[in-house]
């Protein structure tokens, strides 16, 4: 994924950008950092750490491909459907975003579910970097979420030297829609800042 956010820059004459990713978008980023620190201007990166985690997706991406998706007619009838397996309403509004409707054929997933649940084990391993990154990095966690830990901070700062970690009390896992007049403020202080 990290070479896709490169071909994607690439392709789009960006020879150096702001980046900022949540949960597994934050892995892609802080690995992107790592291979390609001079296409990095800043970072943001969004309550995860730098650390492999244990397994605890596969009961939801076993709930999703389990959906006959042509059988629905409602995004409603979807949640509903999923909703024994995901009991938490703001995951489930959060995975519904995946979904297109697709003309006489009823739903789709935008995303590629095989190939996340394919390579599941990939995606919770801990990032790699060679060599510190030395770039400005923000590194956003809930103060409800169990993400990054304090444990975590050494290794944060070894492998980011320049990163600060910021802590929203109010947030759990979901950062952004928990607390996004904190988050807008925090993200825009740190873009603005000339250092």
């Amino acid at each position: 994924m990290a070479e896709d956010l490169r071909e994607f820059l690439d392709e789009h004459s960006l020879v150096e950008a702001h980046l900022l990713g949540h949960s597994m978008g934050g892995k892609v980023v802080m690995q992107f950092a790592a291979e390609h620190p001079s296409r990095v201007a800043k970072l943001i990166v969004v309550d995860i750490a730098p650390k492999a985690y244990p397994p605890s997706h596969p009961p939801l991406l076993a709930a999703l491909r389990d959906l006959y998706l042509q059988a629905f007619k409602s995004f409603g009838q979807i949640d509903a459907a999923l909703a024994p397996a995901i009991h938490e309403a703001s995951v489930r509004q959060f995975l519904l975003k995946n979904l297109a409707r697709d003309p006489g054929l009823g739903f789709r997933w935008k995303i590629d579910l095989d190939a996340i649940i394919k390579n599941y084990d990939e995606l919770t391993k801990s990032i790699v970097v060679k060599e510190p990154v030395n770039k400005p990095a923000c590194f956003i966690r809930g103060g409800r979420s169990k993400y990054i830990q304090d444990e975590d901070l050494p290794l944060i700062k070894q492998m980011f030297p320049r990163a600060e970690v910021l802590t929203i009390p109010s947030a759990g896992h979901w950062v952004h829609a928990d607390a996004p007049d904190e988050f807008l403020k925090i993200v825009t202080d740190f873009l603005q800042d000339p250092k």
